[in-house]
């Protein structure tokens, strides 16, 4: 069962859902970030293009948050935009009319991921069980968030949960860092890593945009990509 296996009828095919998810694993790497200012989007997008990142999840936990993935949304073709923190199908249908190209959420709610996929949005749920991961393939999934991860085991997780579920994909995020990146992207299945070292809460705070861009390109370097794209 792939991507989108269960899309309402009238919403984007498979095809569409898995040309997404694609994007997200080939960045590799989606930096959490969560903005005080709507004015920070357009510097911070250019620091994370520098840095060679190709993918952002701007999190709902700020009054910014939606306003920030509007002014993000068909900015460059270098960076996929996503938001994070979707918790209703109200907030999904915000991030939606703000142009989120894929969805984030700390766990796996069947209205908020039925909503995602009408709206031709990718979903990628937050999974914490293997009963969480069956309902995701059950609602048509091929991709989850493993969250917390370091605390479910890490790659272990990833790794037993293939077992039962060979074709599930999976980001994993929480204690993701640059010391165990590229061991999670090592690790089959695993779609992307999430993290949020390369975009510090005091850099975003200070408009550091040089320091965000250079942690941006030593993570890209730590994990074999060419920082300049």
């Amino acid at each position: 069962m792939g991507v989108a296996a269960g899309v309402p009828a009238g919403a984007p095919s498979g095809d569409s859902f898995g040309r997404m998810l694609e994007a997200v694993a080939s960045a590799r790497l989606v930096p959490v970030v969560s903005l005080a200012s709507v004015e920070q989007a357009l510097p911070l997008a250019d620091a994370l293009i520098a840095g060679g990142i190709a993918a952002v999840e701007i999190t709902l936990r700020t009054a910014s948050g939606v306003g920030a993935i509007a002014a993000l949304a068909g900015y460059s073709d270098r960076l996929t935009v996503g938001a994070g923190t979707v918790v209703s199908p109200e907030q999904l249908d915000e991030v939606a009319d703000a142009g989120a190209e894929f969805v984030i959420s700390p766990g796996i709610d069947e209205a908020v991921v039925r909503r995602s996929l009408a709206r031709g949005i990718l979903p990628i749920p937050g999974v914490a069980t293997a009963s969480e991961v069956q309902l995701a393939q059950r609602l048509g999934l091929g991709a989850v968030k493993a969250f917390p991860a370091s605390l479910l085991g890490g790659p272990g997780f990833v790794r037993a949960m293939r077992g039962p579920f060979p074709e599930m994909r999976f980001l994993p995020s929480g204690g993701v860092s640059l010391a165990n990146a590229a061991e999670y992207l090592a690790t089959p299945g695993v779609l992307a890593v999430s993290g949020s070292w390369m975009v510090p809460d005091d850099a975003v705070a200070s408009s550091d945009w040089e320091r965000i861009a250079a942690l941006g390109a030593a993570a890209m370097a730590a994990l074999g990509a060419d920082p300049l794209g």
